[in-house]
């Protein structure tokens, strides 16, 4: 099956080249709007926090000078990727980084696009879907999944550097049914055998806990304001709008404003006046690591997240827009990553380098052996409340 799906692949990527991603000076005489993305200037970035940069080097294997360098190269990869988006318009087909200095690398419908890219010092994939084709399939899924509980496919998500929605299974007959009533074209999708069971990751707290109307345990994403007043956003299954938020020392911290769980999983709660709203995140190893703003990383950077039973734990992003389905209902727009946790962690940040990206929502195995973590994305949940996220 592995190989069967490596081959589908490579039958719908064709490489056209993959070289520095970093576009010379003067390498865009032209002045095309291609050109201009890969010559996008990095926003400046703080320094690396110290526990960041060691968590990277415990997870992911490396060095403190790749650590470092890899964060960076994952900033300038960003800001490229937002640029490019932008300029290919219909033609884009996503991006990713990959390998130890985080080669970012452009996937195309338009051969010539790739060309330019490359042409500019920038490494470029032609496949055969655009991103908004693959979206498409994806939310058709989705709304099927609203009217019929999809009970043998646990999961699905858009595949960028595959060039595919992947639909895992548990009874390939019966997801093929439901693959038909919900009308996507199979062309554009690649079913394989479920390796995930996630749940939500109830009665938990990521990042400095809080407890719920006095009983459930759950965690701070990260530190809002609303009209001046602070809060913070959270797991939506954490609880209902009314419930209340308390510290551990039981003194109250506000109430919850809104929730939504399934559909998406993400809350905020208005916290009271006497709280300050700081762009932090606990690293747990005695200091924090400061949120300077909520660029979305490419696939494949570095994340880590933070979580009080498990502390301070670092992956990878695997895909974007992935539905999970719960035994509560499916959840849609979630961030696969392969950051571990455990019941305890849920709710808590994401964050990529300096970087807020979104709150725990559920997952499957643990920190001991290996597993897979899911989050809900931070922006859309500034956007749906009217959030402004904390920066420093």
């Amino acid at each position: 099956m592995l190989r069967l799906r490596a081959a589908v692949a490579a039958c719908s990527l064709t490489a056209v080249a993959l070289v520095a991603t970093v576009a010379p000076a003067g390498a865009h005489p032209n002045g095309t709007a291609i050109a201009a993305a890969l010559a996008a200037p990095q926003g400046g970035a703080a320094p690396p926090a110290a526990p960041l940069l060691r968590a990277l080097q415990r997870d992911l294997g490396l060095t403190p000078q790749e650590a470092g360098a890899r964060l960076a190269h994952e900033a300038r990869a960003a800001s490229v990727q937002q640029a490019l988006r932008q300029a290919l318009g219909e033609r884009w087909a996503g991006a990713w980084v990959s390998g130890s200095d985080a080669t970012l690398t452009v996937a195309t419908t338009d051969a010539s696009a790739a060309r330019e890219i490359t042409a500019h010092g920038g490494s470029a994939t032609v496949v055969r879907h655009s991103l908004a084709a693959l979206d498409g399939a994806k939310d058709a899924l989705d709304r099927a999944a609203g009217s019929t509980t999809p009970e043998a496919s646990p999961l699905w998500y858009v595949d960028v550097a595959a060039n595919t929605v992947v639909v895992q299974s548990t009874d390939t007959g019966r997801t093929e049914a439901f693959l038909r009533e919900a009308g996507v074209d199979r062309a554009l999708v690649w079913v394989e055998p479920a390796s995930d069971s996630p749940a939500p990751l109830a009665d938990l707290r990521g990042g400095d806990a809080y407890f719920i109307d006095s009983a459930a345990r759950c965690s701070i994403g990260f530190p809002v304001t609303s009209n001046g007043q602070p809060g913070f956003v959270s797991a939506g299954h954490c609880g209902q709008a009314g419930s209340s938020a308390a510290a551990p020392d039981g003194s109250s911290i506000g109430t919850f404003q809104g929730s939504t769980f399934p559909g998406n999983d993400y809350s905020w709660v208005q916290a009271d006046s006497s709280w300050t709203a700081q762009p932090q995140v606990n690293d747990y190893a005695g200091g924090t690591v400061t949120v300077s703003g909520s660029a979305v990383a490419p696939i494949g950077s570095s994340v880590c997240r933070s979580g009080s039973t498990t502390g301070w734990h670092c992956g990878t992003v695997r895909q974007y827009n992935a539905t999970v389905n719960y035994s509560e209902g499916s959840v849609s727009g979630l961030t696969r990553t392969t950051v571990c946790a455990e019941p305890g962690d849920s709710g808590g940040s994401f964050i990529s380098g300096s970087q807020a990206q979104g709150v725990t929502s559920g997952g499957s195995g643990n920190c001991t052996s290996g597993g897979t973590t899911y989050f809900q994305p931070v922006n859309p949940i500034l956007q749906a409340y009217g959030l402004s996220l904390a920066t420093g």
